[in-house]
């Protein structure tokens, strides 16, 4: 399982949001370049970045700076906020992003998903943003009555790569993920599932192993990675040491108590 750093990008700074609440952002560097080669020094195989604006606003306003990730890393970077048509996905696959992550387009235009999936093979995945079971948009500000575990089937038979599940009553709440909601999500696809939202800890991390066998092959970490109450190395240590359930009983200290 990836544990997948999370850098999400308001007005060029990196910060993390409070239940999706834009009223609720609190900056935690104003350096996302910088941020994104610590955690590839610390590790991470993977980069999730998330374009707040984008998400907002329906358009992508952090390209400069995607880009400027993209060129200072040698991991690979998925890229979702505000991807609603195809010149929005093809753009930043040019930029040299390696998987485009679609939201509200897969409950508003199913189609172009299905055409994007076409065009772009590995390159699509669908990030699905719940309450209470329910699929949200237009950067959380909106819910739909389309229940998450049906778009999940949906969108993997249309094509997509991978989805991306986030418990919006979780995220960024370091409360711990939503694995009950996971395990109903995983279980309708044969695709990957990411989870995402409220992981606090390290423990959090190694739950989630349990899920592995039904296809949660990673975790993306936010809030946790910035308050320190993850170590992003530990963590990707301790998941493969759990993994082959060989972790040291001393291993992370406090992180694993």
């Amino acid at each position: 399982m990836d544990v997948i750093p999370a850098i999400d990008l308001l007005e060029g700074r990196c910060v993390r949001l409070y239940q999706g609440d834009y009223d609720q952002a609190q900056t935690f560097n104003d350096d996302p370049v910088a941020v994104a080669q610590q955690w590839e020094d610390q590790g991470a195989t993977w980069l999730h970045l998330v374009d707040l604006d984008g998400a907002k606003t329906g358009q992508p306003t952090n390209h400069k700076i995607i880009e400027a990730i993209v060129n200072a890393v040698n991991i690979p970077v998925q890229v979702g906020g505000g991807l609603r048509s195809r010149d929005t996905v093809a753009t930043l696959l040019n930029l040299g992003v390696n998987r485009a992550i679609l939201g509200t387009v897969a409950v508003e235009n199913p189609q172009l998903v299905a055409e994007l999936c076409q065009e772009f093979p590995k390159q699509i995945v669908v990030g699905i943003d719940a309450r209470d079971g329910k699929v949200a948009t237009r950067g959380w500000l909106e819910t739909s009555e389309v229940l998450a575990t049906e778009l999940a089937d949906q969108m993997a038979q249309l094509g997509a790569s991978a989805i991306i599940y986030t418990d919006i009553h979780r995220d960024g709440t370091l409360q711990g993920p939503n694995k009950a909601a996971l395990r109903e999500v995983a279980s309708e696809v044969a695709i990957p599932v990411i989870a995402s939202g409220g992981i606090s800890s390290v423990t959090d991390l190694l739950s989630l192993l349990s899920l592995e066998p039904l296809g949660v092959t990673g975790a993306i970490v936010g809030r946790a990675l910035y308050t320190g109450d993850v170590d992003l190395k530990e963590a990707i240590q301790a998941v493969g040491w759990g993994r082959l359930q060989d972790i040291p009983p001393d291993f992370g200290g406090s992180a694993l108590a």
